[in-house]
């Protein structure tokens, strides 16, 4: 299922964008396919995915949470990535773009923080000003990545508007790259954004499920697991970790593969203080592609809440809204407690400490009630340390 040449997934996507915006968007379209499927790009990318990320990433069996479910689980261990997520797959890739495109400035937002450490890491290895948009309170529930941001040599500036989270930051670095159009590229960190950024990070991302199957066949005789579980904000580890299995098998020997984007809930669906957009959410446009968004009825956005930052976010990649319309995913949601339960007893369990974002896959593990003998796939899209101040304060109470 790929995209058309307008930049739509079935109803959604698109480059819904002010007039001042169009020379640096046209660029990207009229480019960038060119570009990454050449076989030197191509052949650069990979020796970085390799010799600095550390790619691949292992496909763990995690035997103790697999007996605390009664299934078999795997972990997609994208936490062990160089940067500690899967938003190094992204940057490297759009870096490169980049280059040859002759930039020589880098604008990125972000929510977590992960995605403004991986844009600064690779700004600092190509030698390239880098300048991050964050929302303010993001940065202060996330200091540590923005320490490292700093220290990497990027300057990162707060969004103090709206909710002061990472739709603002988003807002933000829209407005810079509309001032800045010539030396200036906008890195954007998920599947989200005027085409052809959807596009363009689920392929950056696709590493994610080629390698799933790989492993899967290598680990059980059989590339294609029951399930494939992710959280879902904008949804880039999402679509990394579903992109191989999205067109159903071929063969009625290969089953189809089941596949669940979680969304963050926050303090309950209903509260007021939620970011599960396919539950709340309708169609219009937000930061330049037509998907769904959390809006009223006026059209203006609704502030999410999430406990996890990058999750916390008023849409959806418009691929994600494409699979969610035409049931080929589902989209449910737990809150921020079932994620925090979640977070503590793969810790007790595993020795693992995910981010709060990828803990909100592993509570649906709870609600998935998966046969003993099914094959379940956990995209662990990032690790814990800059989560720890939240844990610390639940394990205080």
């Amino acid at each position: 299922m790929g995209v058309d040449k307008k930049g739509f997934f079935g109803d959604f996507g698109g480059a819904f964008i002010p007039e001042m915006l169009f020379p640096n968007v046209e660029e990207l379209q009229k480019n960038y396919l060119g570009i990454i499927n050449s076989s030197q790009f191509i052949k650069e990318l990979s020796v970085l995915l390799r010799d600095y990320a550390g790619r691949p990433s292992p496909l763990y069996f995690a035997s103790r949470l697999s007996n605390h479910y009664k299934t078999r689980i795997f972990l997609k261990r994208e936490d062990l990535n160089h940067t500690g997520s899967h938003k190094i797959n992204n940057t490297l890739g759009q870096i490169l773009l980049a280059k040859k495109l002759g930039k020589t400035r880098i604008i990125a937002e972000t929510g977590a923080g992960q995605h403004g450490v991986a844009t600064a890491t690779v700004c600092a290895l190509f030698g390239l000003e880098c300048v991050v948009f964050m929302g303010e309170k993001d940065m202060k529930r996330q200091k540590p990545n923005v320490e490292r941001m700093k220290m990497l040599g990027a300057k990162v500036i707060a969004a103090t508007c709206g909710s002061k989270t990472l739709k603002d930051a988003t807002n933000e670095a829209i407005r810079d790259w509309i001032s800045n159009p010539g030396n200036t590229y906008y890195l954007i960190g998920s599947v989200v954004g005027p085409h052809p950024y959807p596009d363009m990070v689920a392929k950056f991302q696709s590493v994610i499920s080629k390698e799933i199957k790989q492993q899967l066949k290598e680990k059980t005789g059989n590339e294609n697991p029951d399930y494939v579980l992710a959280c879902v904000g904008g949804g880039s580890n999402a679509m990394g970790a579903f992109y191989h299995f999205i067109d159903k098998p071929k063969s009625k020997k290969k089953k189809k593969v089941n596949l669940i984007g979680v969304e963050a809930a926050g303090k309950g669906i209903n509260s007021g203080f939620s970011a599960a957009t396919t539950a709340l959410g309708t169609e219009g446009i937000i930061h330049g592609s037509k998907t769904i968004l959390m809006q009223n009825s006026d059209g203006q956005i609704t502030e999410p809440h999430s406990i996890s930052a990058g999750l916390d976010y008023p849409g959806i990649g418009p691929q994600h809204a494409h699979l969610f319309k035409t049931k080929r995913a589902i989209y449910p949601s737990v809150t921020d407690n079932e994620a925090l339960k979640a977070a503590f007893l793969l810790a007790k369990l595993e020795g693992i400490i995910p981010a709060l974002e990828s803990a909100h896959a592993l509570a649906y593990l709870e609600k998935l009630y998966a046969k003993e003998k099914e094959t379940v796939v956990v995209c662990l899209s990032g690790r814990g340390d800059k989560d720890m101040e939240t844990f610390l304060a639940m394990m205080d109470k």
